[in-house]
């Protein structure tokens, strides 16, 4: 998707903004999973910085990392600090008819010329 919608002949996406747009993407949709009762739904659309991504499941909870991040790590809290260092513009939404709606802007940029 980076490489084919937002990316395209002459304007390569960087790899390693490929790699962070990946990560994102599975730790969101994992923490989907894990924690907030399951996916309900996954979006992405291109933008002029890059792709904006948004995450559905079935909790109305917000995770208490969207307020503060851990400053400890027993065996887990590394996803969120990830997506906040990777993405920018990161909401946290309810969605009509319960769940939430978690989303962020991944920044790609164009490769350099080879």
């Amino acid at each position: 998707m980076a490489r084919t919608v937002w990316g395209g002949p002459g304007r390569e996406v960087r790899e390693e903004d490929v790699v962070d747009l990946l990560l994102v993407v599975s730790e969101l949709v994992t923490n989907a999973i894990r924690h907030g009762e399951g996916l309900a739904g996954f979006e992405v659309r291109p933008t002029e910085e890059g792709l904006w991504i948004a995450v559905h499941d079935n909790s109305s909870v917000v995770p208490p990392a969207a307020y503060v991040f851990p400053t400890t790590h027993p065996g887990g809290g590394y996803g969120w600090p990830l997506v906040a260092r990777l993405a920018r513009d990161i909401t946290v939404a309810p969605r009509p008819g319960g769940g939430k709606t978690i989303g962020a802007l991944v920044p790609l940029r164009v490769a350099p010329a080879p």
